[in-house]
């Protein structure tokens, strides 16, 4: 008799384990999808007419973050101010002194503007050197305050070609979240209004200036109309972005920015930050344009 051998069709392998189901695929979280594809986050809520921060879209006070002011926050200082719009934080403090004039120049005093963007603020920032992005925010505030109807510098005189005070303006960013340059403004500008002078006067015996400590100090000589700045950025060449985010900003086309000097004086300031269109930098200036 023939031996019988073993059944060998694929109904007997029904017997086996099953092999495991694939693990399923879990969708990525909003924190993961925002780090991964930022640009792509960004879009989706500006689709919904809101931004990451709930911001809607389409301006009005709803467009714009929170803002505070808080004058005299450095009790050293001349003057200081202490200024957030939404989580960026800027201390401003303004140091007096007195100096002898430059010849061409004897009956002014000088400002000495500094803006700051520590690595203590922002990841952003390296330690070292004052970051490119300082420099030219330090520049930009110190052409805005050479603008006459701010502060006319013969009121710092104290005796022409012998004595004026010097303001050493140090603006300092202790977090930042985008939108700099607004909030350094708005707190250098809310120094300068709460900085007191000592009353002082020229000795021509002595040859010396002589402060009083009995007499009140006196004010800056502010104008009437101090700047105000708005920064907007631009996405995807066809929505703007008021006072953007620090998320927002790297994803910016460009930025633009007003700074409103006097009613009828507007300084633009239209800053590409990535190759854009003809169609884009038009409606720049016609944004900017007073």
């Amino acid at each position: 008799m023939a031996a019988v051998l073993p059944s060998t069709t694929p109904a007997a392998s029904t017997s086996a384990a099953p092999l495991p189901a694939p693990a399923a695929s879990h969708p990525l979280s909003s924190q993961t999808f925002k780090r991964l594809h930022p640009q792509a986050y960004l879009e989706r809520y500006i689709s919904e007419g809101y931004r990451p921060d709930g911001r809607k879209l389409g301006g009005g006070d709803e467009s714009w973050r929170e803002v505070s002011v808080n004058p005299g926050s450095v009790s050293t200082a001349s003057g200081s101010s202490l200024v957030r719009i939404g989580e960026t934080t800027i201390v401003c403090g303004i140091k007096a002194e007195i100096f002898e004039p430059e010849l061409y120049r004897p009956n002014q005093g000088c400002l000495v503007p500094n803006i700051d963007l520590p690595s203590l603020c922002s990841s952003k920032f390296k330690p070292g050197p004052p970051s490119t992005e300082a420099q030219v925010l330090t520049d930009r505030l110190s052409r805005v305050l050479s603008h006459p109807s701010i502060l006319p510098l013969t009121s710092l005189c104290i005796e022409p070609g012998k004595a004026a005070w010097v303001l050493y303006i140090d603006a300092v960013c202790i977090n930042y979240d985008g939108n700099a340059w607004d909030a350094c403004l708005l707190a250098v500008v809310a120094a300068l209004r709460n900085t007191k002078l000592p009353s002082a006067r020229w000795d021509e015996i002595n040859e010396r200036t002589i402060c009083s400590r009995t007499a009140p100090a006196v004010p800056l000589s502010l104008g009437e109309f101090l700047p105000i700045s708005t920064t907007f950025g631009v996405l995807s060449s066809k929505t703007l972005l008021s006072d953007p985010t620090a998320f927002e900003e790297p994803l910016l086309s460009s930025t633009i920015t007003a700074v409103y000097l006097e009613p009828k004086y507007i300084c633009q300031d239209y800053v590409p930050l990535l190759p854009v269109s003809s169609s884009e930098s038009q409606c720049a200036q016609t944004i900017t344009s007073p």
